[in-house]
């Protein structure tokens, strides 16, 4: 099945990062990443993907996938249908292997971790004490930095390479090889094509006649693999674009870049835009710029400090 490679943002001061990804429901589409990741889902229900293993996932879940291990979240109708008082919520750890220096898995300390680490290039499932004593953790990371945020990771690290209590998710066979497409499901042409062309219209009955189905049995089937409509699913590929765009670009409106994005409109840009990200494009862009003035200005200081260090 054709993924999408996720381009993680690292905070400057940070050498991992921690976050919590929060909503009516979980917005990521069918991804991979270079960055290993602990995700550990504090509320919602629904149906996780983790290479060729689909299973339940329920309030305290934990998980751990290695790099590249391609994944998503899928939320049961409840919260996708935007239920009041229904909310998913999910505390988020990805981090590369060489976050603390290239060879630092290497270290005899690390041994276990390092074996763990190959393991959860299938996906683990924590279980248990380990999964009472890591969920703890994560919940207080949110609110640390410094050294104590890093320390409180070490300790993750210990806890989930001394434990017992997990399940292998993916097969022993599977491959991860993106280049390489041998998955029978005939939603795979569709997804390839929502990759190359969701900047463009796709009528729904294109999409069903790619996979060689009619638009109902299309639909039921689409919901059945996704728990989203295919609709949901294209408009979240397009906000994310969005999102990179609106971060990265200063010389495009907003109405260009809903344009760019696929959308038709600029008023449904925006209330899709609100749906999956709980703000406004407005917002959200004013947001990256004022989270870029603030990087800016904490590596000047960061600059001077060096400076000042260097002539005493």
């Amino acid at each position: 099945m054709k993924t999408i490679e996720l381009q993680l943002p690292m905070e400057f001061d940070k050498s991992f990062i921690v976050f919590n990804e929060k909503g009516k429901f979980f917005p990521v589409p069918w991804h991979y990443h270079q960055e290993y990741e602990i995700c550990l889902v504090t509320k919602s229900t629904g149906r996780r993907m983790v290479g060729d293993h689909i299973g339940r996932f329920e309030a305290e879940d934990l998980v751990f996938m290695g790099s590249m291990l391609p994944h998503v979240w899928v939320n049961d109708p409840i919260y996708l249908k935007g239920v009041k008082n229904q909310e998913a919520d999910a505390i988020v750890i990805h981090f590369k292997d060489d976050f603390l220096g290239v060879g630092f898995f290497d270290s005899p300390e690390m041994e276990k971790m390092k074996k763990l680490m190959e393991k959860s290039m299938r996906g683990i499932a924590f279980k248990g004490q380990t999964l009472v004593k890591v969920s703890k953790i994560m919940k207080q990371m949110l609110d640390m930095n410094g050294i104590k945020r890093l320390a409180s990771l070490i300790s993750i690290f210990d806890i989930l390479s001394s434990s017992k209590e997990y399940e292998l998710l993916a097969s022993p066979s599977f491959s991860n090889n993106l280049n390489q497409n041998k998955d029978p499901n005939p939603l795979n042409i569709v997804l390839e094509y929502i990759m190359e062309h969701f900047d463009e219209d796709i009528p729904l009955a294109h999409a069903a006649s790619m996979a060689n189905m009619g638009i109902t049995t299309f639909c039921n089937f689409f919901k059945d693999n996704f728990r989203l409509t295919f609709v949901e699913y294209l408009n979240s590929i397009r906000i994310g674009h969005a999102c990179k765009l609106l971060s990265d670009n200063d010389y495009l409106t907003i109405a260009e870049i809903a344009y760019q994005c696929g959308f038709n409109t600029l008023a449904n840009f925006n209330r899709q835009f609100k749906k999956f990200k709980g703000m406004t494009p407005s917002e959200f862009k004013n947001k990256s710029q004022l989270d870029q003035v603030m990087k800016n200005h904490f590596e000047r200081i960061n600059k001077n400090d060096q400076r000042y260090i260097t002539n005493l």
